[in-house]
């Protein structure tokens, strides 16, 4: 077996001897510094190969404070206020952390600011106060008026109704950089100011910047861009908490020189609520608007011209340009239209789950692709009655099933490498990891694993969204949002050929969906994973249930199709065979509440965990329940046509639940017969072969010894015994 290679490690200016002692224990032919360490020079000569982290946006003070108009802004709303009086004073920065923002009123806030009133939706227009008047007399007239030496919106308001401000703001300390302070407690730390490459001045230093760095780091191998030039939205309150945040958010991606340019791109006016979005910030549940979709497409052109820029200057230089995924990510996202013509060598990122690696290993258009593990080597895990172990072995057997479906090329870890040492048990696992993963590695990279059926996720964003659904901050847990996300991670491991596919897609080529075999809505009502409205067009719905009536499958989850018009709330109500009860036909007894068994429920356990679960989902007639619980159907399956469809309240990620979608997927695409091809009688053990490479491997996903009968493509079957987490290959 391999036992070198294609593994990263930290290092840090104390701690060179044991980086060379670890980068011998775990293979590592790679070592890199981290965000608050430095990279020690001794190390050029190791043998490794060296990545730098470069920082495009910040680490340069001094450039930021002698060009304050070239500091990064974000758009930000104020809480809705209402008024009890004809005069209302908003102000602007209560619960925002003061150090990170501060209002630009540089630029003319009457264009780029908007008060509205959120009683009528309308906007509230400036007053055209000027500093010299008296404030009496801004009161007094119509409209609003900023007082600086307060800080408040003073508005001109209709007693009772409510109302914001939407305003910019300058970036005063790098969101992650803070981030970094504060979980790691640095004391006095400089705020490090983030600037805008997209501008003139700060855009002509940062070329002369990198090509500096660059000709001062010749022992450099690898330029790590953490990221690129706009960061995704997030935001502290006064305590230094995390108040909002949104790893796809555009929110801090503006400035009056960008908005100016999409203006003379886009053709009409830039309006803050194209971002605000009622306070939203159109986050990734919000069903995104023509003006939204228009400044995306447009950051992604204008992006994507400076970091082909930024790539050709390094391979100028015969260095390699690898782009981290996240920080200052947006406009650069790996799904967006053009990303494999950024010039980037490679991509890293950091594996929260399954849907996390796969949201890195199924980028195109990169050589090769890297995975950062967890734990992160911060105080916050590695500390005195710490378990860095336990949150190392779940990271691992968690993105190994996604791995086992699309491998990426390289693993390695970041943080302070000198917090490890404390302990041994934990360094001696991450050595088994490192091995594991290139004999993993060598059997199937590739190589095209054996997939049973072509599924389809629909939703609003497509492929621009893959394998991010449901995702708010990373891998992050959600009480609202895991009994979805969980679909999307059954997905990543699953035997499935897996595309995402927008409405857009099927308004403009409905033959789309000839090209798969089972079709996923899942996600609540009027959010941009369900459709909301889009499922009132009749060519997306005519077209869906044509799928379907023809023979393919659906399944949905949560509130498919969910939008309330024309009589439903369930817009395929008749195809899933079920309807949710809002209240419009209580007077509408219903019958249909038996169960019975059925091949998608022969694995599951006598209680099905559907998490959070729908509430008031009644079965029409025809449609067979498979379990109802208190007068409310959790799992209910109906014909339609030669399809069929499955409706499941909910399904947070296990490994029963990934069965249980298994089957679904199988039985709503007329397939049971299929079930014993490689295949596992234990849900706790998966099988993937690989038919290109003449191999397949079984792979015991728990901590505990597992027992199963392993069935492989032909039907024949065997017993086998696996210890805990083992993985076990054979030849066919």
């Amino acid at each position: 077996m391999n036992t070198r290679g294609r593994v990263t490690i930290p290092t840090d200016m104390d701690i060179i001897e044991d980086t060379i002692r670890l980068s011998e224990q775990w293979g590592a032919d790679a070592v890199r510094d981290c965000d608050g360490t430095d990279f020690p020079v001794e190390l050029k000569d190791a043998g490794l190969k060296v990545y730098s982290t470069y920082y495009t946006t910040r680490k340069d003070n001094a450039w930021a404070k002698a060009n304050p108009d070239e500091i990064q802004q974000m758009y930000l709303m104020t809480p809705i206020y209402t008024a009890s009086a004809d005069s209302l004073r908003i102000p602007l920065m209560k619960g925002l952390y003061r150090d990170m923002l501060t209002p630009n009123t540089r630029d003319d806030i009457t264009r780029w600011w908007e008060v509205i009133d959120r009683s009528t939706g309308e906007v509230v227009p400036p007053s055209g106060w000027h500093c010299g008047e008296s404030n009496e007399e801004a009161i007094s007239a119509s409209g609003w008026h900023y007082d600086e030496s307060t800080g408040e919106m003073v508005i001109r308001a209709v007693p009772f109704h409510d109302y914001t401000v939407s305003f910019l703001a300058y970036i005063m300390w790098d969101p992650v950089h803070m981030y970094n302070a504060v979980v790691n407690d640095w004391k006095d730390v400089e705020h490090q100011i983030t600037f805008d490459v997209r501008q003139p001045k700060t855009h002509a230093f940062t070329m002369e910047r990198l090509r500096r760095f660059i000709q001062d780091h010749p022992y450099v191998n690898v330029l790590r861009f953490t990221t690129f030039f706009h960061q995704f939205t997030l935001v502290f309150d006064e305590l230094a908490r995390e108040k909002y945040v949104d790893w796809y958010g555009y929110s801090a991606s503006v400035s009056p020189y960008i908005l100016e340019q999409f203006e003379r791109e886009a053709g009409y006016p830039f309006r803050p609520e194209y971002i605000i979005d009622q306070g939203y910030y159109n986050n990734q549940y919000r069903i995104p608007s023509k003006e939204f979709r228009d400044f995306q497409a447009f950051q992604r052109r204008e992006v994507a011209k400076i970091v082909k820029e930024m790539t050709d200057i390094t391979h100028e230089y015969g260095k390699e340009a690898m782009m981290f995924l996240g920080d200052h990510w947006i406009g650069t996202e790996p799904f967006l239209e053009g990303f494999e013509k950024l010039g980037l060598d490679a991509v890293v990122g950091s594996v929260g789950n399954g849907s996390t690696l796969r949201l890195i290993s199924d980028i195109e258009g990169v050589t090769y692709t890297e995975a950062r593990l967890l734990p992160y080597f911060f105080p916050d895990t590695f500390h005195e009655g710490g378990d860095p172990v336990k949150e190392a072995k779940v990271n691992w057997v968690t993105a190994r099933r996604a791995i086992l479906r699309k491998p990426v090329d390289r693993i390695g870890y970041g943080g302070y490498l000198k917090l490890t040492l404390d302990f041994p048990e934990f360094v001696n696992y991450v050595e088994s990891v490192c091995n594991e993963f290139r004999e993993l590695y060598d059997n199937v990279k590739g190589c095209v694993p054996y997939c049973v059926k072509r599924v389809a996720v629909l939703n609003c964003w497509g492929k621009m969204r893959a394998w991010g659904c449901h995702m708010v901050h990373h891998a992050l847990y959600f009480k609202q949002n895991y009994s979805y996300a969980g679909v999307i991670e059954a997905l990543s491991g699953a035997p499935f050929d897996v595309r995402f596919i927008s409405f857009d897609d099927i308004k403009e080529n409905p033959d789309i969906l000839k090209s798969i075999d089972a079709l996923v809505n899942v996600g609540d009502a009027d959010t941009a994973h369900t459709g909301g409205e889009w499922w009132c067009d009749p060519d997306i719905s005519s077209a869906v249930k044509q799928f379907v009536y023809n023979g393919g499958g659906i399944i949905g989850i949560g509130e498919p199709t969910a939008h309330q018009a024309n009589g439903h709330f369930f817009q395929l109500s008749n195809v899933f065979g079920v309807e949710e009860e809002r209240g419009f036909t209580l007077g509408y007894d219903k019958y249909n509440w038996e169960c019975g068994s059925h091949f998608i429920t022969e694995d599951a356990s006598d209680e099905i965990d559907f998490g959070e679960s729908k509430k008031n989902i009644y079965a029409l007639e025809g449609a067979q329940v498979l379990v109802e619980r208190e007068k409310e159907v959790q799992l209910a399956v109906n014909t339609f046509g030669k399809g069929r469809a499955v409706y499941i309240t909910g399904l947070p990620y296990s490994f029963e639940n990934s069965r249980l979608f298994y089957r679904a997927v199988l039985w709503s695409t007329g397939d049971e017969a299929n079930l014993h091809r490689w295949f596992s009688a234990n849900y706790n053990v998966e099988v993937h072969a690989y038919p290109e490479n003449g191999k397949y491997c079984v792979v015991n996903n728990t901590y505990e010894p597992q027992n199963t009968t392993v069935y492989l493509g032909d039907g024949s079957s065997f017993e086998l015994e696996l210890e805990a987490n083992q993985i076990v290959w054979y030849t066919l």
